[in-house]
């Protein structure tokens, strides 16, 4: 082994803690740059795998009712590939032990052959081939698997009005539903919703579509211009009730994939950025320091015949075995991360197989950045020893000018005991040490807050979107558009305290280039169950000419208050009608445009009808109300809010929560890890100084209060930045990960703040116990010799 080698041997073993402190803030960041980058990779190839196999189709669209002779037409459309039409039925479930009424959504099978488009993959049990036995259908994965049902199970569903038994034959998964979620929801509710498919000869009589379809979907042949394609399809559906033609980024489940994706390459840039940037910064004050305090040990080796190379590379190996233990407990953790991650994926994505996919690509960027991180950090630092004449090196550095500081020159300094003027003295004697030191504090103060923010806006949301906005027991739906009268059948429903009416008609809102589709929804002007609430929490009041829409809504299509919409219904005889942005109002789940309800009435043509109903239900009352709603032929669905809630708190939130408790694992050792090395880098600075006050006479406790009073002190002042630093990460590292399906506020509490503060305040007293420990080490008579 070279001499210069053993030397590093000794100087790491020396500065052990330090640098296993900055490698662990190094890992940290490549933890989440190898765990966020591996998630994309593995979330996209399974997500073109599986569309490719499954052969997942471009376009989609639902109708009224079309004869089969249609789909001929359909497919001499320039462009169109393929097409697959097939009936879509909603009925309302009677399952076993659950008191709750559940939702289906029924689909035909071909009468001959497997499915062209969209094909479905047998998880257990068989498909239905052949001649398959009346009421044998198949199961969606994520509904039979909240309710565990497997195949040979039966359960009782209600399809247009009758009551059938139906028996499993297999569980499947179709890639049309790999994110499933009730239609208008932007959160799956696995155990009120399922998807089925059947053959089409049974679902065509229960819903007397016999000969017809209601949706079709399509593949484009190679060139073909989806925005051309979906006008002709249009054209040709619309005497037919066609609801208007989508593609693929505008699918319900594609799109809820791909806002999951984009979610993960924002926070694998923003995290690994910061973790990395303070990684850079506390090995150049490591490095700095040590060449510091190791000039004549650089003269020497100069003396010796050691280049300047030999000598700058040598520090520089330093820094890269740090890189290299940070790299592998980073790649450790990013894989083992991930894998757990990849797990919670199954609370939403349903694959054939979702596993785990190392980003190789990414292992060796991991490994350049952080070795630019180090080197970057350490370059000024090197630069400097390089430079060094020996001569230069082998005089100690000139000693500080010392005179009164200004603080002594006032009435209150002189108050001060002498080790609190000592702390405050080297301060103001260093400034620009001391600047760095605090900024490094307030970056670590402002880190803690990231993850609590997150923590605090689920809690916000849970409160928010399900007792201010939503008080409604149950969300009832009908079968088809009623008059009023099926609003006052609702209310006789036992335990039934009020009931608003609700007509919801699916539009197609659209501002110059920019469109959405979704449900306009009809409420009465004020309600009282189902509020529509403005950002200062006020119920707006629904205007007699005018939409109401999500905030989110009119940053998509660009729009503010005042700003004329064109409303296109996508039912019935497909009216238009421009109308203005009355107001806008706040909620963190999907997108909504509201309208009054007789307004909305008005510009169907249809007379006052209602498509369901919110209500209120005496808890007392609750099963006589669900067994009654069971029983009502007339009603498609029930959407139970709690059950919404609930379905949240255990996907949505705990998939975040997940991810706010990795992050403020990290934030903590990022956090510890810069208090810590800022104590031990200002006790080797002064050790010369602190050994001399304990050889005139200076206690321990005493020479320690020096130590401990300046990081007391530039802690105090780095944390209301930090807090201010925390607040605008939290803001930036938020709108990255908000999206049309799931957003949340920026909710800054004092217990956030009291946390991030407590957190660096016992990381700086450990910090300052451990190295006051150390001044029973220091060398008194070593530490005094000078030479001159």
């Amino acid at each position: 082994m070279s001499l210069l080698n053993r030397k590093l041997r000794r100087d790491l073993f020396g500065l052990k803690s330090q640098a296993l402190a900055v490698a662990l803030v190094m890992a940290c960041g490549l933890t989440m740059m190898i765990m966020t980058r591996s998630l994309i990779l593995t979330l996209e190839n399974t997500r073109d795998d599986y569309y490719r196999d499954y052969r997942f189709a471009d376009i989609f669209v639902r109708l009224k009712r079309a004869p089969k002779a249609v789909a001929d037409d359909l497919a001499a459309i320039p462009g169109i590939a393929a097409v697959q039409t097939s009936i879509a039925l909603s009925a309302r479930l009677d399952l076993p032990g659950m008191a709750e009424p559940a939702t289906g959504l029924f689909l035909s099978l071909p009468e001959h052959g497997a499915p062209i488009l969209n094909r479905l993959y047998l998880r257990s049990g068989r498909m239905l081939e052949g001649r398959a036995l009346p009421g044998q259908v198949l199961i969606g994965e994520a509904f039979a698997e909240a309710h565990g049902l497997k195949p040979g199970d039966r359960l009782a569903a209600v399809l247009y009005g009758r009551r059938q038994t139906l028996r499993l034959t297999g569980i499947v998964l179709s890639p049309e539903y790999v994110f499933e979620a009730p239609p208008g929801s932007a959160l799956p509710d696995n155990r009120s919703y399922g998807i089925f498919w059947m053959p089409y000869k049974e679902l065509a009589n229960a819903a007397n579509m016999d000969g017809a379809f209601n949706q079709v979907a399509f593949t484009l042949a190679p060139g073909a211009r989806e925005e051309s394609v979906i006008a002709d399809v249009d054209r040709m559906l619309r005497p037919y009730g066609g609801r208007g033609a989508y593609g693929r980024e505008s699918h319900l489940s594609h799109t809820r994939l791909r806002d999951e994706i984009r979610v993960l390459q924002g926070l694998s840039v923003g995290f690994p950025l910061v973790f990395l940037s303070v990684a850079a910064f506390m090995t150049n004050a490591v490095m700095s320091r040590q060449i510091t305090l190791q000039r004549e040990q650089i003269a020497i080796l100069k003396a010796f015949g050691f280049s300047n190379n030999k000598i700058g590379g040598h520090y520089l190996k330093f820094a890269l075995i740090i890189v290299l233990i940070g790299t592998v407990l980073g790649i450790i953790g990013g894989i083992i991360l991930g894998k757990r991650l990849v797990e919670m994926y199954h609370l939403f994505f349903r694959f054939p197989l979702l596993e785990f996919q190392l980003a190789r690509g990414v292992l060796v960027a991991a490994v350049l950045v952080c070795a630019l991180a180090a080197i970057v950090g350490v370059w000024g630092a090197v630069r400097a020893a390089i430079k060094l004449p020996p001569a230069e090196a082998m005089r100690p550095e000139l000693p500080a000018n010392f005179r009164p500081a200004l603080f002594e020159r006032t009435r209150l300094g002189r108050t001060f005991s002498p080790s609190l003027r000592m702390a405050l003295r080297n301060i103001e004697r260093r400034p620009i040490r001391s600047l760095l030191t605090s900024s490094a504090l307030a970056l670590a103060t402002g880190i803690l807050v990231v993850p609590s923010s997150f923590r605090d806006g689920i809690d916000y949301v849970l409160d928010y979107q399900w007792d201010v906005v939503q008080r409604q027991t149950a969300y009832v739906t009908l079968i088809e558009p009623g008059p009023t009268q099926a609003l006052a059948d609702l209310r006789n429903l036992p335990g039934v305290t009020l009931a608003e009416p609700v007509r919801a008609a699916p539009a197609e809102l659209r501002s110059g280039n920019l469109t959405r589709r979704l449900a306009v929804v009809g409420l009465p002007a004020k309600a009282q169950l189902n509020r529509v609430i403005d950002a200062q929490n006020h119920q707006l009041v629904l205007p007699a000419h005018g939409l109401v829409l999500s905030v989110k809504l009119a940053q998509v299509l660009q729009v503010k208050p005042g700003d004329d919409l064109k409303v296109t219904i996508l039912d019935g005889p497909r009216k238009e009608f421009v109308v203005p942005v009355a107001a806008l109002s706040e909620d963190f789940a999907g997108t909504a445009a509201y309208m009054e309800i007789d307004a909305l009435n008005r510009q169907l043509g249809e007379g006052d009808r209602i498509t369901g109903a919110y209500l209120s239900v005496r808890s007392g009352q609750w099963r006589e109300f669900l067994s009654a709603v069971k029983e009502t032929p007339r009603t498609g669905g029930v959407v139970i809010k709690n059950a919404i809630r609930e379905g949240f708190r255990k996907t949505t939130a705990e998939s975040i929560g997940l991810i706010q408790k990795i992050y403020l694992l990290f934030a903590t050792v990022v956090a510890f890890g810069i208090v810590y090395n800022s104590a031990r880098i200002s006790l080797s600075e002064r050790q010369r100084e602190l050994a001399t006050l304990r050889v005139i006479g200076f206690t321990q406790g005493e020479v320690g209060t020096v130590l401990i009073g300046e990081l007391a002190i530039l802690t105090l002042l780095a944390l209301p930045f930090g807090l201010l630093i925390g607040s605008g990460l939290a803001k930036m590292i938020l709108q990255t990960v908000n999206t049309e399906f799931v957003r949340l506020p920026l909710i800054l509490t004092t217990a956030n703040y009291a946390f991030a503060v407590l957190v660096v305040t016992v990381a700086s007293l450990l910090s300052a116990v451990l190295a006051c420990r150390r001044l029973n080490q220091l060398d008194l008579v070593g530490v005094l010799k000078a030479h001159d």
